[in-house]
């Protein structure tokens, strides 16, 4: 609708008769031309006369139908061709950029699937939730995490307080967490201190103390050891290959046979066969764990059938070092009766007064222990030459008994290595590390892939 500006004559048009309003009308709409915007005219039209102009109405759309099981977009049955099925709503408090997988998953059997098709399980069936923590391993974790992080001070007040609170049954290990760390760090007041208290609580003898630094060898004989690798077998050409290298580094060697599990008449006779060698060339070979193969051998043997004779004179032969006289006669009486020869006879001067001390109390420096040494504090390590030794030695030992200190990444790394020693089917020994690193050592897994051997005070 166009308005123009009434002409001055508009009496002779004859206009239809109008009111007072249409007179102001006119002084409204003068000045106004062909260039102002009809929408605005009307507008102001309508304002003029207190109307509101006519409401846009959106036009009227069929209500929503839900899907059906045959298709989708259908009301009342018939099919509408022209109107766009809308999408799915995000289910309410979900948005798309709140989850990972916002683009839908698709599959080759249906449509894509949106969020709100997805089900979340409560707990998937291998997972087991741990309902509490032992607050005894919570303690050890914690004061372990300390130590590895240099944080000596907060390790001491936390065992402190624990051993102030926990004084009997399992609760010693905390105790022995707190020997340690006042041995390493050099407190040997609080260290004595610290010994009686323990005597108080639990009634035995504290441990001992000694210096953290290894003290220099000492002049004299030195005495090498080297465990036994695998089982006392005849087709062992490996751990009797050893032994026979070992021997030939140091004429006195202590020989653990305390890991065995077996025995054959093959094994028994090269074992003999090296001690033979050795006495001949004035070399010792002292054994170690002679009760494990003691109990072997007497499982092995059998009084009147004439099998087995390297096993019969291995027993005999571990009677004469043991200076077990008696046994050993009626060894003697039964060997002969099996097999009809003459037994080996008595040797007084070949009696060894006692079996060796204890690997543990050995010097590491001054051992031959075919072990990788780990000494020292230990930092961002990561162990590279230990798969080439592992590569090369059956079981792999790890000897710690001079490791001050390891941080929690360098006890990552060596849990790495030996892993995959691990997997390999290699027996994994991780000897004598003290209490606060055997409680790291837990705390990253790796008793779960070694045997963690302590050292006895």
């Amino acid at each position: 609708m166009l308005f123009r500006r009434w002409p001055a004559n508009a009496e002779n048009l004859n206009p239809p008769s109008r009111g007072s309003n249409c007179s102001a009308l006119d002084d409204v709409l003068q000045g106004y031309s062909l260039e102002k915007s009809p929408a605005c005219l009307l507008a102001m039209v309508f304002s003029f006369f207190k109307k509101q102009p006519p409401e846009k109405k959106m036009p009227a759309r069929p209500a929503a139908v839900p899907p059906s099981a045959h298709g989708r977009g259908t009301a009342s049955g018939v099919a509408s061709s022209t109107e766009k099925p809308k999408p799915a709503a995000a289910p309410v408090g979900l948005a798309r950029s709140d989850v990972p997988f916002a683009t839908p998953a698709t599959t080759s059997e249906g449509p894509p699937l949106e969020l709100s098709e997805f089900v979340f399980s409560e707990i998937a069936a291998e997972f087991q939730v741990e309902a509490e923590v032992d607050p005894l391993d919570a303690e050890a974790e914690e004061a372990a995490m300390f130590y590895a992080n240099g944080q000596d001070a907060a390790a001491r007040s936390l065992l402190e307080k624990s051993t102030r609170e926990r004084r009997s049954g399992p609760a010693e290990r905390l105790w022995l967490m707190l020997f340690d760390l006042l041995r390493l760090s050099g407190q040997k007041a609080a260290f004595e201190a610290l010994g009686i208290e323990y005597a108080q609580a639990f009634e035995k003898s504290p441990p001992v103390w000694r210096d953290a630094a290894v003290s220099a060898p000492v002049p004299g004989k030195v005495v090498g050891t080297a465990l036994f690798k695998g089982d006392l077998l005849g087709s062992n050409d490996a751990g009797f290959e050893a032994v026979r290298l070992a021997l030939k580094k140091n004429p006195h060697l202590r020989l653990d046979l305390s890991k065995l599990r077996k025995l054959d008449a093959g094994g028994c006779e090269r074992l003999l066969a090296l001690l033979q060698q050795a006495r001949r060339g004035k070399a010792e070979i002292d054994l170690l764990g002679r009760d494990v193969l003691g109990a072997l051998l007497d499982s092995q043997i059998a009084t009147g059938g004439p099998e087995d004779r390297p096993c019969w004179l291995l027993k005999l032969e571990l009677c004469q070092l043991r200076g077990q006289l008696e046994v050993f006669e009626e060894m003697a009486i039964n060997y002969a009766v099996t097999f009809e020869i003459s037994p080996p006879s008595w040797e007084l001067e070949r009696v060894v007064d006692g079996e060796p001390a204890p690997l543990e109390l050995a010097v590491a420096d001054q051992l031959l222990t075919e072990a990788y040494i780990i000494k020292g504090e230990i930092k961002g390590a990561r162990f590279g030459d230990l798969q080439a030794y592992a590569a090369a030695n059956d079981p792999v030992l790890i000897d710690c008994s001079t490791v001050t200190r390891m941080d929690f990444l360098s006890a990552g790394a060596l849990l790495n290595v030996l892993t995959s020693v691990k997997r390999s089917g290699r027996q994994v020994i991780v000897r004598h590390p003290n209490h606060l690193l055997a409680e790291l050592f837990r705390v990253v897994g790796l008793r779960g892939v070694a045997e963690i051997e302590l050292a006895r005070n």
